[in-house]
């Protein structure tokens, strides 16, 4: 008997809770190379703007100690290309499609998913709040609990009623969990936890920025811990608001820490890079470890580090 890894994000079903991250798998063409996508719980596109965007100059992306420092600025091509090119590739390949939309104000993230018919096959909006507030003095969207409102609950007033919107918030702010709490008031769906956080990487031959915009996010298991602890506080403050996972995920192993913290799923990310076969080699080692515990559910074990010790019973 195998464990039934079906998981639900609010109205959403997925056959199983592994996401590629926003950002790591373009549209899915990159992926698809290797497997087939159709195979994952969900694919979430890169952030997609109201119009084209360059993005930054190079370098971009840079190592560091157990994962990556990158600033790519949300370079795409415009939400009209992106619903008469990519989204229609993407629901020919029979997977299911989260749409990562950002943005420079409130009105902009709105008009972006007023423009995000379901019938397209968009399956739910993510919200990359990480955003620069153009109108904030250059502050992001999830530095301010009220702003990141505020972007929600216009979103969530132009989009689709049938496709359910997420946060996808940080961890390097005041307070994630009432971050959290003010997105879900808002009218916020569930929650995605944790975006890169801040930080930097210095060349040492030059002394200078190693990318371009000086300032990157860094992702990889080097922020693992903290994703974990913010998912797990946030469950315990809103246990009844799915959340998406991230962080750092490598392993099945991985997967499971975020699942038992609380998350309904989780997003695989920078991984993708150094291996395009992480998302399925993932997914097949959390069933093995499901399998070897002798859960007959995922569903049996989210949040189950909250529970009493023997509380998750296999069969």
């Amino acid at each position: 008997m195998t464990c039934d890894l079906r998981t639900r994000l609010g109205g959403l079903e997925l056959a199983n809770p592994v996401v590629a991250a926003a950002g790591c798998a373009g549209t899915g063409r990159e992926l698809a190379r290797f497997y087939d996508i159709a195979r994952l719980g969900a694919v979430a596109t890169k952030s997609v703007m109201l119009q084209p965007r360059a993005g930054r100059p190079a370098p971009r992306m840079a190592e560091s100690p157990s994962g990556m420092v990158s600033a790519v600025g949300l370079q795409g091509p415009g939400v009209e290309v992106f619903v008469q090119r990519d989204l229609p590739w993407l629901q020919s390949r029979g997977g299911t499609t989260v749409v990562s939309v950002a943005g420079s104000s409130a009105e902009e993230y709105a008009e972006v998913a007023r423009r995000l018919p379901a019938a397209a096959g968009v399956a739910m909006i993510e919200l990359n709040l990480s955003c620069v507030d153009s109108a904030g003095r250059g502050s992001h969207f999830v530095d301010d609990a009220g702003e990141a409102a505020r972007v929600v609950r216009a979103v969530r007033g132009a989009a689709d009623p049938d496709v359910p919107v997420f946060a996808k918030l940080a961890a390097d702010v005041p307070d994630p969990v009432a971050l959290a709490g003010a997105c879900v008031e808002a009218g916020a769906d569930g929650l995605s936890m944790v975006n890169c956080l801040r930080g930097m990487a210095i060349d040492p031959a030059t002394l200078r920025p190693a990318l371009a915009g000086g300032m990157g996010g860094v992702s990889g298991p080097a922020i693992r811990p903290i994703a974990v602890g913010c998912v797990y506080r946030t469950h315990a403050a809103l246990p009844e608001v799915p959340i998406i996972g991230m962080g750092g995920v490598g392993t099945g192993a991985d997967a499971l820490e975020f699942i038992a913290a609380g998350a309904s799923a989780v997003a695989v990310g920078t991984v993708n890079f150094a291996d395009p076969s992480a998302c399925v080699r993932i997914l097949r080692e959390l069933e093995e470890l499901l399998e070897e515990r002798g859960v007959d559910r995922i569903t049996d074990v989210v949040g189950a580090a909250h529970r009493p010790m023997g509380a998750v019973q296999g069969r």
